[in-house]
């Protein structure tokens, strides 16, 4: 396993935000709105799906769709929709896979692998309805009304509504980066029924060589061995995906198969 930039920052310690602060000041005013929506948020959700979709909805009035999911610029957003779905056709995706993208926010990823997939063979999930709208309005700006896609408003992680062993890929980037290990753990305890015997489940996380932690109940920070663990809990095996890493995104990838 490559060593990540990243790695061995432990964002939740009050050195090291005093250090960011003083590094970038134009970022303290910002984190002290996240830190009253925090405590406001706190206390008027019942669960932290409940809790991330206000988060998401609070972004995208602040800022816009693109920028709720990380992409503050243009540019951005198609590069890495694009590393995204680069990576998956390197690793063998085809037209003929049925892929449920997990997390899909306004089709950064989506737009392109509903392009490439045969209609109706995509499945995009989200717990924000306001970004499935602006999900929406992408498939209307690139014109693929006629792949027939599917977007769904989740509740949760059970995909209850999915039938078995029906995708050949499954995927989710930037969804366990903002996730407990109980929403982690939920996901993972029903994605085996829906994933095909032969398929692939890869999702991205932020990875700490340190003690586990969060900030603000808005970024997790987990070990590699603990997902692997939990992977195994559920009868599904985990793999590192060393080449993830020489992207040098911000986040580690792992991909489930069923086991052993």
């Amino acid at each position: 396993m490559k060593r990540h930039p990243y790695v061995a920052r432990s964002r939740s310690r009050i050195t090291y935000q005093l250090a960011y602060a003083l590094r970038h000041p134009d970022k303290v005013w910002p984190h002290l709105r996240r830190l009253t929506r925090d405590a406001r948020l706190r206390s008027t959700t019942k669960d932290h799906v409940s809790y991330y979709r206000e988060v998401m909805r609070s972004d995208i009035e602040e800022m816009t769709a693109a920028g709720a999911i990380g992409s503050h610029r243009r540019k951005s957003w198609l590069r890495v929709g694009r590393m995204q779905f680069e990576y998956l056709v390197k690793h063998g995706l085809t037209p003929h896979d049925r892929v449920l993208d997990i997390g899909c926010g306004n089709l950064r990823l989506g737009w392109r692998l509903i392009d490439h997939l045969e209609a109706g063979h995509y499945h995009g999930v989200d717990i924000s309805p306001e970004i499935l709208l602006a999900a929406a309005d992408t498939l209307a700006e690139r014109g693929l009304q006629h792949k027939l896609p599917h977007l769904s408003l989740v509740k949760d992680l059970k995909f209850a509504a999915l039938p078995d062993a029906y995708f050949t890929v499954v995927h989710a980037h930037s969804v366990f980066s903002h996730s407990p290990v109980e929403v982690i753990d939920e996901c993972l305890g029903h994605v085996g029924r829906i994933l095909h015997p032969a398929g692939f489940f890869d999702f991205t996380f932020d990875r700490t060589e340190k003690a586990e932690h969060h900030v603000l109940r808005e970024d997790f920070y987990y070990r590699t061995e603990t997902l692997v663990r939990l992977a195994e809990q559920h009868g599904l095996r985990a793999e590192f995906m060393d080449d993830w890493e020489q992207f040098r995104h911000k986040q580690s990838k792992l991909r489930i198969t069923h086991g052993p």
